[in-house]
C-alpha cells in the first residue's frame, strides 16, 4: 500500500479506501455516485473490520455536504443536473457490474486451483483485509496485481482490467482530439461521448 496520498484527492482517483480521509469535498455527480456505492459496500465491510467506521463516517459527511449544496433547493435543480446524475449512475453501475464479474471469475479460478482469497492476498503481498477491499472494488487493484493474477491464474486481461474511462478523462480526450484537428481522429471523438 505504498500510495502517494494527495492533499486533496478526488473520488475518481481513489486507489485505496483510506484515501477518503484526504478528500475535502465531492465535485461531480460521478463523485457522488461513487461515494454512494462505496458507502453501501463499507456498511457491509464494517461488520468484519471496525477500523473502517471513521472512513464511512467521513464519506457520509461528504455525501451529505454535496447533496445539501446541489440537491436541497428544488428550484435550482436543472435538467442538465438530472442528466448528469443519470449518466453518472449509469457509469458507476457499469463499473460495479464489471467489478462483480471480475470477482466471480477470480473466485471461480481460485476454487479450481484449491486456493482461497487469503492465499491470493499472500501471492500479491496483501493482507486479508486489503485483499477483501480489492476483490470488492472498495480499493483498486494495481496494474502489477492484475498482471500477477493474469499470469498466475491464467485469466484474460480483458476480464481483469476495466474497459472504461472516467468521465473527466473522456472529456479531456475529446477536447484534445478537437485541438489536434486531425480529420482521421474526429470520428473517434464520439467514442468518448
Amino acid at each position: 500500500m505504498d500510495l502517494i496520498i494527495k492533499e486533496e484527492a478526488e473520488m475518481k482517483e481513489i486507489k485505496n479506501i483510506r484515501e477518503i480521509k484526504s478528500i475535502k469535498k465531492l465535485d461531480t455527480e460521478y463523485d457522488l455516485q461513487k461515494a454512494l456505492l462505496l458507502d453501501r459496500k463499507l456498511r457491509l465491510m464494517i461488520k468484519k473490520d471496525e477500523s473502517l467506521k471513521p472512513i464511512r463516517k467521513k464519506l457520509r459527511k461528504l455525501i451529505k455536504d454535496y447533496e445539501d449544496k446541489h440537491w436541497s433547493d428544488s428550484s435550482k435543480i436543472t435538467d442538465r443536473q438530472f442528466l448528469d446524475a443519470e449518466k453518472a449512475e449509469y457509469d458507476v453501475n457499469n463499473e460495479r457490474e464489471f467489478i462483480r464479474q471480475r470477482k466471480d471469475i477470480i473466485l471461480k479460478k481460485l476454487k479450481s486451483l484449491d486456493m482461497n482469497q487469503q492465499e491470493l492476498g499472500q501471492l500479491l503481498g496483501h493482507g486479508k483485509t486489503y485483499i477483501s477491499e480489492l476483490m470488492n472494488g472498495v480499493s483498486k487493484f494495481s496494474l502489477k496485481d492484475l498482471l500477477i493474477i493474469h499470469h498466475v491464474l491464467k485469466i484474460d486481461l480483458e476480464k481483469l482490467i476495466p474497459p472504461f474511462l472516467q468521465n473527466e478523462t473522456k472529456e479531456n480526450i475529446k477536447q484534445s482530439i478537437l485541438k489536434l484537428n486531425n480529420p482521421k481522429l474526429r470520428n473517434h471523438r464520439t467514442i468518448f461521448s
